[in-house]
């Protein structure tokens, strides 16, 4: 029996168990099994970005001095579960679903062993669950990085290693339902740019996922006291080729998103899919690397790994997400300026639809994951550097700027154009949908600049009293450390509200938005028709100078990095009065 033969579906008896719909407002396909592991997921993502919203609260109203609300134990009980319930457990729910998106209904196929894919969802849900009851138990407040010896319960480490094999057999779904595509041609040539992003966070979730396995197995075999040592310095290492590199299977995700909403908001195509390609598998190679300037200040790392891995490997990243930073914007300008908004370099942009969420949300991430993001993020990847900040408050204003406002505002975006979508329902409150990301998305702005100007004062990252009150050796911060972190404060707390609008709007939608009509069922998909490549695919070069709009966003881009790169050595060169 060929491959080919093993995947089909025997003629004539499993087609009337395969349904799909064709949605009348998208043009979408959704079979039947993967549009329900798609809502499953995306409703379980939703729940606990709404679990740890709420955390959000408690850590926010403790970092702001003049409030100072939660003791120490409950403030890292709670830490450690707000971080387990943003960055682990909403994020690659929903990731899930949009791995599904993109396979099932951008390729329009069934997917790929359905039973095990809710098993898949079946033991993530298991993980996180047990995972959050072990820290509410109130022996786990080990926050993210759980670095040996700071053992929690035994519970912990099952509920994580339960999820991560669930998220590993959901990827491996994803990469079936490909075959299935390929194997029942329902789409010709190469998979559409949106599923390769989608393939390439895939593929760096299972190099995550199995770093996961090979340090929180030991460690949960040390917890029971079955295992006597695990080495710390490879227990740092290896969980942080798990730690980060999550963020990294998040880049992929939301750029995927990202090129998904130019072409469904503007119709654009992207400017060369041959370098978006290859900037997405820059990623494969190198981006998981990034996780290095979390050791950069370790006394046990050699020199040649840091000099590789700073130096080297990490501009090889960076220049993936410039390439993306570049086109995604440069194809929604090329196509407005098709549409005749030509005049100047911005009329294309002023002209786009800002009071559209789905539009708005990812625009807004684009920006701030490029500008604040993108830059601190090369700036602490940088050694010398990274000794300036290492372990401050600047951290956490980083990967608030990468993770929340980068990958957490497009899932929100994308969420929007989901609800009429997938779930077939009415938006409930446009109005208020319409202000939801830049209430959300500029808190989070403000949020993340004060944060990292806090850090570069020295305010301690982790730490629940910046005051160390009671201390005997108590440190005299000067009067902007105190009012940057009230200004945490206000922003947190104007962000939590942008939180809570989204899940209001998209809660509210499911449960009181007006049913809307499901489309043609049929028991066959309808292969994707083949489509005549983009004209600067076809022709290198042959646009000209098409987008002079997003080339000038790229030199004030430039402009700012250089900027504030100066200002950061400045701030080195004052550490030992060397300069």
């Amino acid at each position: 029996m060929s491959n080919a033969e093993a995947i089909l579906p025997p003629a004539g008896k499993s087609a009337g168990n395969i349904h799909y719909r064709t949605c009348p407002r998208s043009g979408l396909q959704f079979e039947r099994q993967a549009e329900r592991l798609m809502l499953a997921n995306a409703v379980a993502a939703v729940v606990f970005l709404l679990i740890g919203g709420i955390l959000a609260i408690g850590i926010v109203l403790t970092r702001w001095p003049a409030v100072h609300w939660l003791e120490a134990h409950t403030f890292y009980q709670v830490l450690t579960a707000h971080g387990l319930d943003m960055l682990v457990f909403w994020i690659i729910f929903f990731e899930v679903a949009v791995l599904y998106f993109c396979s099932s209904t951008l390729l329009r196929c069934r997917i790929a062993t359905p039973r095990i894919a809710w098993l898949a969802f079946a033991l993530m849900v298991i993980g996180a669950v047990v995972n959050n009851v072990a820290v509410y138990q109130g022996g786990s407040s080990v926050m993210m990085t759980s670095y040996v010896p700071m053992m929690a319960a035994p519970s912990f480490y099952l509920g994580l290693i339960l999820f991560a094999v669930g998220a590993l057999i959901a990827c491996f779904v994803f990469f079936g339902t490909l075959v299935v595509a390929r194997a029942e041609r329902t789409y010709q040539g190469s998979v559409p740019l949106v599923t390769f992003g989608a393939i390439t966070a895939a593929i760096i979730a299972v190099f995550t996922i199995a770093s996961g396995a090979a340090i929180l197995i030991p460690t949960w075999l040390l917890s029971m006291n079955i295992i006597d040592a695990v080495d710390p310095l490879i227990y740092r290492t290896v969980w942080w080729a798990f730690g980060h590199s999550s963020q990294q299977i998040n880049v992929a995700a939301h750029i995927s998103i990202w090129y998904l909403v130019a072409a469904v908001v503007f119709g654009a195509r992207p400017m060369s899919e041959r370098v978006s390609r290859g900037a997405f598998l820059l990623y494969i190679l190198f981006l998981q690397l990034a996780s290095a300037h979390h050791l950069l200040a370790d006394p046990g790392m050699s020199t040649e790994w840091k000099v590789v891995n700073t130096s080297y490997f990490m501009y090889f990243a960076v220049l993936a997400s410039m390439i993306h930073g570049l086109t995604i914007p440069g194809a929604m300008e090329v196509a407005q300026r098709q549409k005749g908004y030509t005049r100047g370099l911005f009329e294309w942009l002023r002209k786009a639809p800002w009071g559209n969420p789905v539009f708005s949300g990812v625009f807004i991430a684009l920006i701030g994951f490029g500008f604040l993001g993108g830059i601190s993020g090369v700036m602490m990847g940088t050694e010398q550097l990274n000794m300036i900040i290492h372990n401050t408050i600047y951290v956490p204003g980083h990967f608030h700027a990468t993770v929340v406002v980068g990958t957490t505002l497009s899932f929100m975006a994308l969420t929007y154009y989901l609800i009429p979508t997938l779930f077939r329902r009415e938006m409930i409150n446009p109005g208020l949908a319409k202000i939801q990301p830049y209430l959300f998305g500029l808190s989070m702005y403000f949020f993340c600049l004060v944060m990292m100007g806090a850090g570069t004062l020295g305010v301690a990252r982790r730490h629940w009293d910046m005051a160390f009150s009671g201390a005997a050796m108590a440190y005299d911060w000067p009067g902007a450390a105190y009012l940057m972190m009230g200004m945490v404060g206000i922003g947190g707390i104007a962000a939590i509200v942008g939180g809570a609008l989204y899940i209001y709007i998209t809660v509210g939608s499911l449960l009181w938005g007006k049913r809307l009509d499901s489309g043609k069922q049929a028991n066959a998909p309808t292969p994707i028709p083949p489509t005549a490549p983009a004209a600067a695919v076809q022709n290198y070069g042959s646009l000209g100078f098409a987008a002079p709009g997003t080339f000038m966003l790229a030199m004030v881009f430039l402009v700012a990095f250089v900027l504030y790169y100066f200002v950061n050595w400045k701030y080195l060169s004052t550490v030992w009065g060397l300069s």
